[in-house]
């Protein structure tokens, strides 16, 4: 029967940048992205709740959804699709952006930036770029002494032959558990209190 339920459970609604453009007033925006991601630019209106905390934004999603679509954005739309599914899972409709903010970017769309000093982080495409390379770099360095660490470098390039085929980063759901990558519980607050706020959801 739990199967015959998935069967049936509403997709999520996929949004191009264009619609969420012309709709942004009518839709609560939701950041799946880290927080240093996020402040690095995000969708006007949105607030932060990193994809590893969904379940405490889950209650106030489903008291505000009446009031707005949640839509959820991330970087390139796959984090998204991870949030949409899980909200779906718990009786939350959710719209999700195509192409996340590297479409909106690229459809000439501002993203806005923290004005309070807040110090924008690399993307985590970057980091893993970055922490790939510099893995690799070591397993030559050490390998020409030490053979056995080029096992490093070609255990890398395994795992990001993989990550393309299966779709997945094994290297980017490590390192968003890496602290510049974690809101403090506290730092929830604020963006759970807008999604709870009346007529909070959507740009100003």
């Amino acid at each position: 029967m739990a199967g015959h339920d998935v069967l049936h459970s509403p997709a999520p609604q996929l949004l191009g940048v264009d619609q969420v453009r012309a709709r942004l007033s009518e839709l609560t925006v939701v950041d799946v992205r880290t927080p240093g991601e996020y402040a690095s630019g995000h969708v006007p209106g949105a607030v932060n709740i990193p994809l590893d905390q969904p379940e405490r934004a889950l209650p106030v999603l489903k008291e505000s959804r009446s009031d707005a679509e949640p839509l959820i954005v991330c970087r390139s739309g796959a984090r998204s699709a991870k949030a949409c599914a899980f909200l779906t899972e718990h009786g939350v409709t959710a719209a999700d952006l195509a192409g996340g903010t590297h479409a909106w970017a690229a459809g000439g769309h501002e993203l806005h930036r923290p004005s309070g000093g807040a110090r924008a982080g690399w993307d985590m495409e970057r980091q893993v770029r970055f922490t790939a390379g510099a893995l690799v770099l070591v397993g030559l360095g050490l390998g020409l002494p030490y053979p056995a660490w080029q096992l490093l470098s070609a255990g890398v390039a395994g795992g990001l032959v993989l990550s393309a085929v299966t779709d997945t980063c094994g290297m980017a759901a490590i390192l968003s558990r890496l602290p510049h990558n974690r809101p403090r519980p506290a730092d929830l607050d604020a963006p759970l209190a807008t999604l709870a706020a009346p007529g909070a959801p959507g740009a100003r």
